[in-house]
């Protein structure tokens, strides 16, 4: 099965119209409307909406029994005011697609459009477009709702693309590929007071200046190391905008990386422990909350093997640098229910990188995206 030139013109205008009007994480609605809308002559045989949020699943069934292969995609665009003079740029302002998700589903799209002219021989495919990806709590969303046990899948895969790497080349490895992340916002409580008299409050100011050079060094290791974490401050406010009052209350905002998930509990216990002492000196309580929680992504040496041989059949450059990345992606939870595998296509080694204001996703590595999940589907289910 392969998509015709008409094929290619109309995915390229429709990721180029899902380009113009982004959603934001957990706001998908029409997004998650346009996919229902475009993919209906595929005649799918369900279609679960509301997924998890605004998620979208459509299952192509063989009738036959054998697997349930899951493909996955990202429907959410970012809070970032485009910088490009691309013809389809946004038109929302301060939201953009700048990490590709609109080109992600365009290449599903692509997978549904053939399988919609020829189903699989046998087992189910499931094309999901999740939502929330950019927030961490989309694939969670998805794989909590009772109806995702009517499609649990036996395989899940994904693919993100990454500039920097050649264009149309593939980084592949098994093991972990993206790291378990969460951010923790750490409150600090005293009493305001007036400016001239500010021995009568209990200022978090000291506390705040010993807290965030306290936490950076919390980390440990180098990234090639298995025991890796890293803490990385990344927004504080004290008190209010006014020059006539002491403050007495302030927020610091973190996010915990490591490689591991079985590490993560270690690194927040330590930043709550180092919260909690250095603010019950300064006499002030102390709260705190996550937020944005990512578990790590680990490729399973099974699902990989099948990305290998789907890249192999298809010609198709591959190798494993730069992996595993620092970043995180929420794709990881589906790998807690199934062998599964993510990975990374090359946006091109001089392409404006990811979540920078002048990027834009590559409309000719929609043909490469689907022509690899397509090899691994007819590998697999035939």
């Amino acid at each position: 099965m392969t998509l015709t030139n008409r094929d290619l013109v109309e995915l390229t205008a429709w990721r180029r119209k899902l380009h113009r009007q982004p959603e934001l994480s957990n706001e998908e609605a029409k997004t998650a409307g346009e996919v229902v809308d475009f993919l209906s002559g595929t005649n799918p045989d369900r279609v679960l909406a509301r997924l998890g949020g605004h998620g979208v699943a459509m299952v192509y069934d063989s009738e036959v029994a054998g697997p349930t292969v899951l493909f996955r995609s990202e429907l959410d665009a970012l809070p970032i005011q485009e910088l490009t003079e691309v013809a389809h740029a946004s038109l929302v302002p301060g939201k953009s697609h700048m990490c590709g998700h609109d080109g992600h589903t365009a290449i599903l799209a692509a997978l549904g459009r053939q399988l919609g002219r020829q189903r699989p021989a046998r087992g189910r495919v499931v094309l999901m477009f999740q939502p929330a990806e950019e927030t961490g709590n989309g694939a969670a969303g998805v794989v909590a709702d009772p109806r995702f046990k009517e499609i649990a899948p036996d395989f899940a895969f994904s693919l993100h693309n990454l500039p920097g790497v050649p264009f149309g080349e593939v980084r592949l490895r098994a093991g972990v590929v993206n790291c378990a992340s969460r951010g923790i916002r750490i409150m600090l409580e005293g009493k305001t007071a007036h400016s001239s008299m500010p021995e009568t409050g209990v200022s978090p100011m000291p506390a705040v200046s010993r807290i965030m050079p306290a936490l950076p060094a919390l980390g440990r290791g180098t990234f090639a190391d298995d025991a890796f974490a890293m803490v990385t401050v990344t927004h504080a406010a004290m008190g209010e905008a006014v020059f006539g009052i002491a403050p007495g209350y302030a927020e610091v905002w973190a996010t915990l990386r490591t490689r591991r998930d079985e590490h993560m509990a270690e690194l927040c216990a330590a930043v709550e422990a180092l919260a909690a002492d250095i603010g019950s000196r300064h006499g002030l309580s102390v709260r705190h909350d996550y937020h944005e929680i990512f578990v790590a992504s680990v490729n399973a040496p099974e699902a990989v093997g099948h990305l290998r041989q789907a890249l192999d059949d298809e010609g198709i450059a591959h190798g494993e640098d730069g992996l595993p990345m620092r970043a995180s992606e929420d794709f990881g939870i589906f790998g807690h229910g199934a062998p599964s595998a993510m990975f990374f296509l090359g946006a091109g080694e001089g392409h404006p990188a990811l979540h920078n204001p002048d990027y834009d996703f590559p409309d000719d590595l929609i043909p490469i995206g689907s022509r690899i999940f397509m090899r691994t589907l007819r590998n697999l289910l035939g």
